[in-house]
């Protein structure tokens, strides 16, 4: 790989960003859990470690390419919401960012010849379309259920807690 490319850079900080999506998850899933919604509060400690596993991803990967690796700080979290809607929306607005994020390190190495950097991002371009549409659909779910609590807990015990587990097609992970 050559010395100019950009594609190691972006990589680095978007370990950065995958650090900092994972305290804000967590930021909310405590918020969550002090309102008294564990459902919602396990859905948001899940994502937390989803996305602390991602950066970790990313590092296995620069590790693996023998490119050198400082682990960055985190950018600011915010911790007070007044609405479980205000919480989804910045949850689903990070996914979009983050969706952005990885189309731009895709593109960096398709165009910098980056052809291993560039098949190690599919999977974050798949991850993210999923990452989206789960986002999209609890907020709709959440706006719908208006001031009923109850409804939006049952319906995340129901539809999105427990569901998945662990991708078999994702890259390995530092520390595993």
């Amino acid at each position: 790989m050559a010395s100019t490319s950009k594609f190691p850079e972006l990589l680095l900080d978007q370990v950065r960003h995958e650090f900092t999506a994972s305290q804000q998850y967590t930021a909310v899933a405590v918020w969550l859990d002090g309102e008294d919604l564990p459902q919602l509060a396990a859905r948001f400690y899940a994502q937390a470690n989803e996305e602390r596993q991602h950066a970790m991803i990313m590092v296995r990967y620069l590790l693996d390419q023998d490119l050198p690796v400082a682990i960055p700080g985190v950018g600011e979290v915010r911790n007070e919401f007044r609405t479980v809607v205000e919480v989804v929306e910045l949850a689903l607005t990070q996914e979009r960012e983050v969706t952005e994020q990885v189309i731009t390190l895709a593109r960096t190495a398709r165009d910098e010849g980056d052809y291993v950097g560039e098949q190690f991002m599919q999977w974050f371009l798949k991850e993210q379309v999923e990452e989206v549409s789960s986002m999209s659909t609890l907020l709709r779910v959440v706006q719908r259920a208006g001031d009923d609590l109850f409804n939006i807990e049952s319906f995340v015990a129901r539809e999105l807690n427990g569901a998945g587990g662990t991708d078999p097609t994702a890259p390995p992970a530092a520390g595993i």
